[in-house]
């Protein structure tokens, strides 16, 4: 309900951008109260329901009535919701207003002072009203945690209490269905803890060592700078070389980026413990053909 009084205040102000700026702010407040009440009269007046309970198949139920069935809440309980609701967030966009339309301190010097009284009692009393609302609708949403009913204070007062608008369907679900449920829950979370604390490059570095052994190692020994011809991460050709400690070289942004993430890097390759990494030359040879 909030996202579509926004968005249609927003479409609203779209109309006047080519006016000058400000335009609309000495009566932005009560552009917003009669928007707010447009929505009003063709949602909750005249379904019964705001646009958002709709999604959700809400809708009010008069708790005054003494009737078992479900009843509506009548034109004066949908008008006094609607007031309860809008009045306060009026009341307090315009209350700096309030004392200058008032006319204080136009009947002469003399009475000055009365009228710097008489506004610090009003601007006193506007702020114990306001406080003694905020605490009311603290106490009433500790009563809505402990009943579940009536969120706000305005539906408590105006006896608006929300309910689904279609029967409850009862789902009979097994126990053995919870159970695998909550099991595989448990595993998965479990595994989300686990997965980022395993190296899978170094377990895959020493199983294929395992498997095998060093030949891959000693074939680089024998081939020297032939193994230099590719990145040991991304197999493209090594931009900006540079190696770690062992017979293969990677790209300088591949190895500094998979060290950033990973503080026990291993070589893909051999397994060997990554080391600080170290600029490599290498000799470029062009054969005509």
């Amino acid at each position: 309900d909030s996202n579509l009084e926004q968005l249609l205040w927003t479409q609203f102000t779209q109309c006047f951008q080519n006016c000058r700026p400000g335009v609309l702010t000495p009566v932005e407040p009560e552009l917003k109260a009669l928007l707010y009440l447009l929505l009003w009269r063709f949602t909750l007046y005249s379904s019964n329901a705001t646009v958002g309970q709709s999604l959700l198949s809400l809708r009010y139920h008069d708790t005054y009535s003494s009737s078992p069935l479900y009843t509506p809440l009548s034109s004066r309980q949908k008008l006094g919701l609607a007031m309860l609701t809008l009045l306060p967030r009026w009341l307090q966009e315009r209350s700096h207003h309030f004392l200058p339309c008032l006319g204080l301190g136009s009947r002469g010097a003399a009475s000055e002072s009365d009228d710097s009284l008489l506004r610090l009692g009003l601007r006193n009393s506007l702020i114990l009203v306001s406080g003694l609302t905020k605490l009311a609708s603290l106490f009433n949403f500790l009563v809505f945690l402990r009943n579940g009913r009536h969120p706000t204070l305005a539906e408590r007062i105006a006896g608006a209490l929300t309910v689904f608008s279609k029967p409850n369907v009862v789902r009979d679900v097994p126990y053995q269905y919870m159970n695998r449920e909550l099991l595989w829950h448990g595993f998965a979370e479990f595994l989300i803890f686990l997965l980022p604390l395993i190296n899978v490059r170094k377990l895959k570095a020493a199983a294929l060592s395992c498997v095998f052994g060093n030949s891959s190692d000693k074939k680089g020994a024998k081939k020297g700078k032939d193994v230099w011809k590719e990145c040991g991460l991304c197999g493209d050709w090594p931009t900006m070389p540079h190696t770690v400690g062992c017979q293969h070289v990677f790209c300088y942004y591949c190895i500094t980026s998979h060290s950033i993430a990973d503080a026990n890097l291993t070589c893909p390759k051999c397994g060997a413990e990554a080391g600080a990494p170290e600029s490599v030359k290498m000799s470029v040879q062009i054969v005509e053909r």
